[in-house]
């Protein structure tokens, strides 16, 4: 079945994108979701005219989304963290608090375009995120998570 998508989905593609997924995940989810719609011909047609309109503007995006992540390049992240005995953590530091954190240093960026390696961090030490400023503008941050007093 193949669907042009109205907002960016995980694992299947970015807005505007034509993908094939399988009709149940189509019909039963993205559809009414409001994420997705049919590609028929007429709804093409008239995205390619989307498209070609927007490629400016686009290119403005990816430079700002570019400007943002070299502002990272040389920012050191600190997260403050109750532990228990040793390294272990209370509770963990999820992609929110890595994106709070980036909130504090000046770059806006929310929560589902962050992604920790590994999943949750339990321990103190150096982490490492990815950032997703732009479907073509990704980076990466490393960051410590450090004891709270």
């Amino acid at each position: 079945m193949e669907l042009i998508l109205k907002k960016d989905v995980e694992h299947v593609g970015f807005t505007d994108d034509v993908v094939t997924v399988k009709p149940g995940y189509g019909r039963n989810f993205l559809i009414p979701q409001g994420l997705a719609v049919m590609a028929t011909p007429g709804a093409k047609k008239q995205l390619a005219e989307t498209l070609k309109q927007r490629a400016h503007k686009e290119a403005n995006n990816i430079k700002l989304a570019q400007e943002q992540a070299d502002k990272l390049k040389d920012a050191e992240i600190k997260i403050g963290a109750k532990t228990a005995d040793g390294d272990k953590l209370f509770g963990s530091v999820t992609t929110q608090d890595v994106a709070d954190a980036l909130g504090k240093s000046g770059v806006e960026l929310d929560k589902k375009f962050v992604s920790i390696a590994g999943g949750n961090v339990k321990r103190l030490g150096q982490y490492e995120a990815t950032l997703r400023f732009h479907r073509e503008v990704v980076a990466t941050l490393n960051f410590d998570v450090i004891a709270a007093n």
